[in-house]
């Protein structure tokens, strides 16, 4: 009381000095017993807020028309999060506005500071030989009396490289996988002996995820090496079965890397933090001195929590121009880190012996999320927003509307440099509601609604948590995403809805509309610019601009990308006007009343130029993180299926037919050659149309030639148009046996187009529209297409007029090729013929 009483007479002898026009002024240099004028700021946004909830307790005139908190430039160091509660809520005549000082860049931070760096003097135990001498420690920061743990590391802005056994972009490949023993096999580190490294972890890419698992044992057998984990990631791993180690002979097992351990510290930018010693060791950059950079780790997960309850929310509070920076995430260091999807961790998860649920009988599999931790989280909070803000050098999510919130806005702010998920929004499921049940609760104020996310800059996200998203929404209600410009994500751009279920639920009204979405999936696949699930009422996709698929050099299915997916359920969407430059689209198991209308690359140039951010937010560009030079682009090919019957055997064609006609394949895509059948086309998803293959025709092998390694288009020829229409030959052949002369082969088609360009001239002359050369193993697939009314026989000698280079090259390629099983002795290339 006696505290209150002091207030009050401050409140009640200063009320002109205080609070002229209804400003607190903070700044970093100021201190908590000032008055929080703009002379005489204060030190905390803490204390500034309780000033504002004294006011309004009290009814003070002097915010009549809204309190405004100033926060001068610098970097203010939160030792907690920034906790708004009902109490602190403003009006809609009086707003508590939290803002820049005018031209000022206030920064709340989460990170320490870490300073006296030494150049190392000799080694440690583990340290490699090439890292000696180029090797910097410091000792790790006390915070709150402990050593601080950390996962991130950022030196003069720029995420530092954990320490890992592998260079990026590389990875390593799994061996096996064993769920009964939840072990995995991988080959043996070429690092000495890490059975000793306390806190080494490996990630696995796995489908659309990838899992942290933290290593208990590894056991080294000659070339390979058995590893162990600890629970309760353990456990997971091995038991849920979506998203699961992949092994396939045809695409490459999972890929993985390890990481954490001083043995891996041997290149410049990584980093390793020893707990046990307390300290930290570097090695710089090229442009690099420890003894000016700023190197900071992250001591907190959450800056600001704004959270009120169900009757009572958090309600016009606005953030305007304050940067929000680094913030750690230290669950996969304590319990591992297993994601379902879009970055939910399963708490537990499993296969059904017995299919099926009340909602979904064909469910085979069972499983409970939980969410990651965001700088920025609300919870039952009504008219508040974020405008101009900078959410920058996170580790999990950036901002997070979760539960309980309505018509609040996120406007013109930029998330770049973010380790999972951007901004997520709405319930997804609770920690004790399994994710397949439709989530409908009966308070309609628990749902997320009326949030509009407009005009955002979301770059260079999901740069740790590759199966996170740009924009992620669970069960939401009358969200409005627009104008966005969404790159550089590793998964899918926007992620649209949860429950895989037909069943009507808390969604409807719902609008994606003049996104601009690019450089997206670059590691993970079965991803989409734009990505739904369930039963969405009332629901438009329009307007969007969607280009620049990354082609993920360890992608489950090679092919599994896509512009748009309307995944599982997905039911009532318009989906319409949206800019893609194939119609590459995948409607997996939808649910009703769907509609797809005037979506592709002819879609008018004036959509384009409206999509992504609106002039007022340009400005914004100038942040966008580069494309990374490291990865390619990819487009829409034709796909190559085929189907051998066992010797002497044909394929039904009837049932063939049937198959063809169900995934949407045109009968003129389908050649033969004796027991062997080639599907050529453009397919929706070629992976379910393989397996709908095996499943019909059992006896029969099915191959799949993701590798296209060579490609030739009329893009190379300086003359002749490209043709309307055209005809297709289809060859096959073997690589011989000895693997140097196949990589030889390869690295040939690799350098062709530089090292001899004669044979596209040859191609250009003899009126080829495209040549593809796909590979599965040793067996080749050539495509060679011509105009339509001309033949191959007849235009093939054209490449070799005056083109000596030509019959060189032929020659050349003739002691890298054989004939597959069943050809005439001497025979190399056979032709596939039309029909069956």
């Amino acid at each position: 009381m006696q505290r209150l009483s002091a207030l009050l007479v401050i409140f009640s002898i200063f009320p002109s000095l205080l609070y002229a026009q209804g400003e607190i002024w903070v700044s970093p240099d100021g201190s908590d017993a000032h008055l929080g004028t703009k002379e005489k700021p204060l030190a905390s946004l803490q204390l500034a807020l309780r000033k504002v909830r004294e006011l309004r307790r009290l009814n003070d005139p002097s915010i009549a028309k809204g309190a405004y908190i100033y926060l001068k430039n610098g970097s203010y160091a939160l030792s907690e999060p920034v906790f708004i509660r009902p109490e602190d809520s403003g009006t809609s005549a009086s707003p508590t506005i939290i803002e820049a000082a005018p031209n000022e860049k206030p920064i709340l931070s989460g990170g320490v500071f870490i300073k006296n760096w030494q150049k190392l003097k000799g080694t440690v135990p583990g340290l490699p030989k090439e890292a000696i001498r180029k090797v910097w420690v410091a000792d790790a920061p006390n915070v709150g009396g402990r050593s601080l743990e950390f996962r991130q590391l950022w030196v003069n802005g720029e995420k530092a490289i954990r320490a890992k056994d592998t260079s990026y972009p590389l990875m390593n490949r799994i061996l096996s996988w064993n769920k009964q023993e939840q072990t995995c096999w991988i080959p043996t580190p070429k690092f000495g002996d890490l059975s000793k490294a306390a806190g080494l972890e490996m990630l696995i890419h796995q489908w659309w995820a990838i899992a942290n698992l933290r290593i208990k044992r590894i056991d080294v057998q000659g070339d390979s090496a058995k590893l162990w984990f600890h629970q309760p990631e353990s456990r997971i791993q091995s038991e849920h079965p979506w998203p699961a180690p992949w092994i396939s002979k045809e695409t490459g097992n999972s890929a993985f890397y390890l990481t954490n351990a001083i043995q891996f510290l041997n290149q410049p930018g990584e980093w390793f933090l020893d707990t046990k010693a307390a300290k930290i060791y570097y090695i710089p950059r090229p442009n690099e001195s420890l003894t000016t950079v700023q190197v900071i780790a992250p001591a907190l997960e959450t800056l600001v929590r704004i959270a009120g309850t169900i009757d009572h929310p958090v309600s016009n509070v606005l953030f305007r121009g304050i940067s929000f920076q680094h913030t750690g995430w230290l669950r996969p260091s304590q319990q591992g880190h297993v994601p379902h999807q879009a970055g939910l961790f399963m708490l537990d998860a499993y296969k059904l012996k017995i299919p099926g649920t009340p909602d979904k009988k064909s469910l085979e599999n069972q499983a409970w999320v939980g969410r990651p931790a965001a700088a920025v989280e609300v919870n039952f909070a009504n008219c508040t927003g974020f405008e101009n803000c900078r959410f920058e050098h996170m580790a999990a999510t950036g901002l997070d509307y979760h539960k309980g919130v309505q018509d609040n806005m996120i406007r013109g702010n930029l998330f770049k440099d973010i380790g999972g998920t951007g901004i997520m929004a709405g319930v997804f499921a609770d920690e004790a509601t399994e994710i397949h049940l439709p989530y409908n609760p009966t308070d309609e104020r628990d749902v997320c609604s009326n949030l509009t996310i407009s005009n955002n800059l979301i770059t260079n996200v999901t740069n740790e948590d590759w199966g996170c998203v740009g924009i992620g929404a669970g069960y939401v209600r009358g969200i409005t995403i627009a104008h966005n410009d969404i790159n550089e994500v590793g998964y899918s751009g926007i992620s649209l809805g949860w429950g895989w279920t037909r069943t009507i639920n808390a969604m409807r009204n719902n609008r994606i509309e003049a996104n601009r979405i690019h450089h997206f999936a670059k590691h993970m696949y079965d991803a989409a610019a734009i990505y739904t699930l369930s039963a969405q009422p009332g629901s438009v996709i329009t307007e969007n601009v969607i280009d620049s698929v990354y082609k993920a050099p360890y992608a489950h299915l090679p092919a599994h990308w896509f512009y748009l997916y309307t995944d599982e359920g997905s039911s009532y969407f318009t989906i319409k006007d949206n800019w893609t430059p194939s119609e590459k689209y995948l409607q997996n198991a939808n649910g009703p009343n769907n509609i797809w209308e005037r979506n592709g690359p002819l879609v008018g140039d004036s959509i384009k130029t409206k999509a992504g951010l609106q002039p007022a937010y340009h400005y914004l560009l100038h942040e966008k993180a580069s494309a990374d030079s490291k990865w390619r682009i990819n487009k829409e090919n034709p796909v190559i299926v085929e189907l051998t019957a066992p010797e002497g055997q044909r394929i039904n064609p009837e049932q063939l037919t049937k198959v063809m006609v169900r995934n949407k394949v045109r009968p003129e895509a389908l050649y033969q050659w004796q027991n062997h059948y080639v599907i050529f086309d453009k397919v929706q998803d070629v992976f379910v149309l393989s397996e709908r293959l095996k499943s019909a025709f059992p006896t029969a092998n099915v191959k799949t030639y993701y590798d296209l390694f060579y490609e030739f288009n009329r893009n190379r020829c300086s003359t002749r148009p490209v043709a309307g229409e055209w005809k297709h030959t289809i060859l096959t052949a073997n690589l011989v046996a000895d693997t140097k002369l196949q990589n030889e082969y390869l690295d040939y088609h690799a350098t062709q187009f530089e090292k001899w360009p004669e044979v596209s001239d040859g191609f250009c002359n003899a009126q080829f529209q495209q040549l593809l050369l796909y590979r599965n193993g040793r067996q080749l697939m050539l495509v060679i297409s011509v105009p339509k009314g001309e033949s191959l026989d007849k235009l093939n000698p054209k490449t070799t007029e005056n083109n000596p280079r030509v019959d060189e090259w032929n020659a050349q390629m003739k002691k890298y090729q054989e004939g597959i099983p069943g050809t005439k002795p001497g025979e190399v290339w056979v032709e596939f013929k039309p029909g069956q």
